[in-house]
């Protein structure tokens, strides 16, 4: 088994604009796995750059509002909304709220930095 504690994990600053937390990925899981599990915080008015990955991903809205653009379509999402991101898809996430937004990113296969491209 293992655990991870959010109070214990330190944020890095992603590429993309957004502060990140992994909780679980293959190079800090003891039994290994294939996918990866980070919470992303954007703050107010913030968005994260637009980019694509190789991987498919799960964003799951803990906290806040946002817009979420995948390719050509907009998305309207809040708390307790999740959404399915194909791999390759052009995407990035707007915080259109006035609180910090924080969402799960469920990565699979799990991110690696040669598998994302930043378009911006």
């Amino acid at each position: 088994m293992a655990l991870r504690k959010n109070s214990e994990i330190q944020s890095i600053q992603g590429n993309e604009g957004t502060k990140i937390k992994q909780y679980f990925h293959p190079h800090n899981t003891l039994n290994g796995i294939n996918y990866s599990v980070a919470q992303f915080t954007l703050e107010p008015g913030k968005r994260s750059k637009l980019h694509k990955l190789n991987s498919s991903e799960i964003y799951y809205i803990l906290e806040g509002s946002a817009i979420l653009n995948v390719d050509e379509d907009k998305h309207h999402l809040q708390k307790d909304d999740s959404a399915y991101i194909s791999p390759n898809s052009k995407q990035f996430i707007e915080n259109t709220g006035s609180g910090n937004l924080r969402f799960l990113c469920i990565v699979e296969p799990a991110w690696k930095a040669e598998n994302e491209v930043l378009l911006e």
